[in-house]
């Protein structure tokens, strides 16, 4: 088969942009054809000002669409990104093409103008039933009524004219709690297939857990992603013979830096590769992030690495163990009910347990060649589907 993918690359890399490369290199694999129309976000501040007010709807977009099309000859189009320098214009272009196009939503960008349904660290729905004023009154989207504007005019627009439903053949959405979401925003329920994402299977590990002290945090340093209140839980847990090692960067790492307590490292970004080798040598990852999280490739690299997860009860998140005691799951935002799941971790025999629990639950939903019999069979719905 052949599989054309368009993405829009974040300013700063992220998850989204690891699994579009990483789908290209399973699906390769496994004998399939696959081109890329990559746009780039830009970075200097009239350019992305350019970009930003042309995000409804960029003409230019869809013409380069068309071009990669007719190069490529797709059978079908995997669109990920198209905010902001690409536009739902490309999911157009590649109707005109006769493309079946199958969409990976992987936030709530088609309905939120911040993408995250957040406001003042707290999940906020407001735009999900009441229309995107709220996003503008709120200044939702970098703290900017004129920017949050367009952003918020996007969504109403492509929601009035039923931009998704008019282009999309089947999207692919990370757990049953974005599925329901999006269905109340009006996207066709039919058309929404649970799918996941994967990462490479680095092997069984060679230690048990508990032969481990290290306790790992994986991600972006910002308000969303929680680790203000991880660090809150660890000074009130204060686990004896356990280390707390940071591993990402963001706006907030100086202030958290100076906040936190001891036995807590900051290693900055590392990379991919020493992050699963101390994932391998972990004794649990804690994910307590405080947005609707669908499914973060960091909780699937911990699975695979047989490290049991400590996780915030929010949005996806819970999805990801499948209902296996592959880790803890605490209310969120609440730096108490996370320091008792910290203090769990003293107990050797059951953080193996459940270190053991985590690697069955990577075999059995988020190994490649599952991930990739998914995508074979969503690309076969959307190649039956109706092109109208």
């Amino acid at each position: 088969m052949r599989i054309l993918q368009v993405h829009t690359r974040y300013r700063q890399p992220g998850g989204e942009d690891a699994v579009v490369r990483a789908e290209r290199a399973a699906l390769e694999r496994t004998g399939h054809e696959v081109a890329q129309h990559i746009e780039e976000n830009p970075t200097a501040r009239l350019r992305a000002a350019a970009a930003l007010g042309g995000s409804v709807w960029n003409p230019m977009s869809a013409r380069r669409v068309v071009d990669a099309v007719d190069a490529a000859r797709p059978d079908v189009a995997h669109v990920h990104n198209t905010w902001f320098a690409s536009s739902p214009s490309v999911l157009s272009a590649l109707r005109r093409r006769r493309v079946p196009v199958v969409m990976t939503v992987h936030n709530y960008r088609l309905v939120c103008a911040n993408s995250l349904f957040l406001r003042d660290d707290t999940p906020c729905e407001k735009c999900l039933d009441r229309g995107t004023w709220p996003a503008v009154q709120h200044r939702c989207y970098r703290g900017s009524r004129a920017t949050s504007a367009i952003a918020a005019a996007g969504i109403a627009v492509h929601r009035k004219l039923g931009t998704w439903a008019r282009f999309v053949d089947r999207f692919i959405v990370l757990s049953r709690f974005a599925r329901e979401r999006l269905v109340r925003a009006g996207l066709p329920a039919e058309r929404l297939v649970l799918g996941s994402n994967f990462v490479e299977d680095p092997g069984p590990r060679s230690t048990t857990p508990s032969t481990s002290g290290d306790v790992l945090f994986v991600g972006r340093l910002s308000s969303e992603k929680g680790a203000h209140v991880l660090l809150d839980a660890w000074r009130t847990a204060a686990p004896r013979g356990l280390h707390l090692d940071v591993i990402g960067d963001g706006p907030d790492r100086v202030r958290l830096e100076q906040d936190a307590p001891p036995g807590v490292a900051f290693l900055g970004r590392r990379p991919a590769a020493e992050v699963m080798s101390r994932l391998l040598r972990a004794r649990a990852l804690v994910i307590p992030s405080v947005w609707y999280e669908g499914q973060p490739v960091t909780a699937l690299e911990g699975l695979a690495a047989g490290v049991p997860l400590v996780l915030s009860g929010i949005g996806g998140l819970p999805e990801v163990l499948g209902g296996r005691d592959a880790g803890w799951v605490s209310a969120p935002n609440r730096s108490d009910a996370l320091a008792r799941s910290l203090e769990l971790l003293a107990d050797d025999t059951v953080v193996d347990d459940r270190g053991a629990h985590a690697r069955e639950r990577y075999l059995e939903a988020f190994t490649p060649p599952a991930a990739v019999a998914r995508l074979e069979a969503v690309y076969a719905a959307a190649r039956g589907a109706d092109p109208s």
